[in-house]
């Protein structure tokens, strides 16, 4: 283990919204820093500008201040390593690349676009489709390996376009230890002289990759197991520009919910959830997707319920706060399986989370919540309803759809209930309780139930005879918690007019 301090990078592309994959490397990198008192960086990999989305640096940016996730410096947070955007790092880079040509780990490619093509085409007819450059097909291909030096200069001084390729050696074993899935080890022999920097004059993915992690000191390089066919490359880069290599952890896979296959981000709102942190607006269609922000969830439910993807403390406890998630947290308790997404599972959280609101706290966002649907609601009363249907609701819009009858007059009554249960002996119960609450003068929860409980004992009957129609009158549903709080919400002069409503409008039976 590394003794120097622990630093970590997320380095996301601005191709586009940040996948929910892409939140979770986020996290697990913060958590790691965050636990071994180190720092948690923001970097953005822009090198590829063919695939640049505009607006996708911001989103990044915006995600993970929402999820409470928040780098210590980085790209929008500042400090003493950047820039921390790699195409305002482009200056740098070919000094690196030069120097594997030097001490002869790299060399100059003059194949074109339409040579490579027409290799890959005969490779292909020959039967061997996975043609790639490597150590054998070098040898037959325009470079500076093959050309002499001063045919290479010649075409270098005259403005010839040209890429920078690794120079791997021939059957080289090269191992590593991750710290998820153990030791890696790829022969050489299957691996391709890959480019490390392009004719635009940009490096690529690989070679900025090290350079940047070298130059900002990262101890550790937390991310997808997508990258892992590219760590034995990385470690060759390393070595061969005699730099000390951070720690190595990938991690699994997101599945879909079936388990088949990668959550993509084409796979949200199709399979009806959504796989963004925020809502994204493509600007070129006009196509929007869904986020957990705006489809009612609170981040840190979004957030425990990824850490749980791919994570498992080793204990009972589900509910994490993010500090305790930091306490918590080891790679070496990361999964090498890829972690399958359970959508009730991740509404579990958000209930859970829902209920550990303190009641004034769910009436001020059942109120606000209210007011978005134009509703005006004094905070004592949505405290109160809030309180009544919380351990029916998943999200605070499940608070204001489940209360919509504590506002204005019924206009729908449950069909399956008016069916069932509304007949000569509903009407009658209901026209008596009508009377009996008339009477009251403190018309409050207790109150409502003793009349309740008395009228049912006095006619020796069971809640089922009554109740399903006094609810029926009182709400217009067939469901719900508790008739004498709703009563007590409503107070006496509206329960008595809903009585008297239904009475008149409801059928005889």
């Amino acid at each position: 283990m590394s003794a120097r301090k622990v630093r970590v990078r997320f380095a996301p592309s601005p191709t586009g919204p940040l996948h929910m994959g892409g939140v979770r490397t986020a996290l697990y990198n913060y958590l790691y820093a965050k636990q071994q008192g180190g720092d948690f960086i923001l970097r953005i990999e822009d090198t590829d500008q063919t695939r640049f989305v505009p607006g996708a640096e911001e989103y990044i940016i915006n995600s993970l201040k929402w999820c409470g996730i928040v780098p210590d410096e980085g790209q929008g947070f500042g400090g003493n390593y950047g820039p921390y955007r790699q195409s305002e790092r482009k200056a740098m880079y070919r000094e690196y690349a030069m120097r594997l040509i030097e001490n002869g780990n790299a060399y100059y490619a003059f194949d074109s676009a339409e040579d490579l093509d027409r290799v890959r085409q005969m490779a292909k007819d020959a039967g061997s489709p996975n043609w790639q450059y490597n150590h054998i097909t070098r040898n037959s291909m325009k470079n500076s390996l093959t050309l002499s030096s001063a045919e290479v200069q010649k075409r270098i001084d005259a403005g010839e376009p040209y890429v920078i390729r690794i120079k791997l050696n021939r059957n080289e074993e090269v191992k590593f230890e991750d710290i998820v899935r153990g030791w890696v080890s790829v022969n050489t022999n299957n691996m391709d002289d890959k480019v490390l920097f392009k004719s635009d004059g940009m490096p690529t993915y690989h070679l900025a990759n090290i350079v940047d992690d070298h130059l900002m000191e990262i101890s550790h390089v937390i991310r997808g197991e997508e990258w892992l066919p590219s760590a034995p490359l990385h470690v060759l880069l390393y070595r061969y520009l005699g730099w000390e290599m951070p720690e190595f952890a990938h991690l699994p896979l997101l599945l879909k919910p079936d388990g088949n296959g990668k959550l993509s981000k084409r796979d949200g709102d199709r399979l009806g959830f959504p796989v963004f942190p925020l809502e994204w607006h493509n600007a070129e269609s006009g196509d929007v997707f869904s986020g957990y922000r705006e489809n009612g969830y609170f981040a840190p439910a979004f957030v425990n319920m990824l850490a749980f993807l791919g994570w498992n403390p080793g204990t009972e406890q589900e509910i994490f706060s993010l500090s305790e998630l930091t306490e918590a947290f080891s790679l070496n308790k990361v999964n090498k399986a890829g972690a399958r997404y359970d959508h009730d599972k991740t509404r579990w959280f958000n209930q859970q989370y829902l209920r550990l609101h303190s009641d004034k706290e769910l009436g001020e966002l059942l109120k606000a919540h209210a007011a978005e649907q134009g509703q005006e609601i004094e905070v004592n009363q949505a405290q109160k309803i809030a309180v009544l249907m919380k351990e029916r609701a998943y999200f605070i819009k499940d608070l204001w759809e489940e209360s919509l009858f504590f506002f204005g007059s019924i206009t729908e009554y449950d069909e399956k209930t008016l069916r069932k249960k509304w007949n000569a002996e509903a009407r009658s119960h209901v026209s008596n309780l009508k009377n009996i609450f008339s009477e009251l003068d403190n018309f409050n929860s207790e109150s409502t139930e003793n009349a309740f409980k008395a009228y049912l004992n006095d006619n020796e009957l069971g809640f089922g005879k009554v109740g399903p129609g006094f609810r029926l009158a009182l709400t217009g549903k067939g469901m719900g918690p508790s008739l004498f709080e709703i009563c007590e919400i409503l107070g006496k002069e509206t329960s008595i007019n809903r009585l008297e409503k239904a009475l008149e409008e409801l059928p005889n039976g």
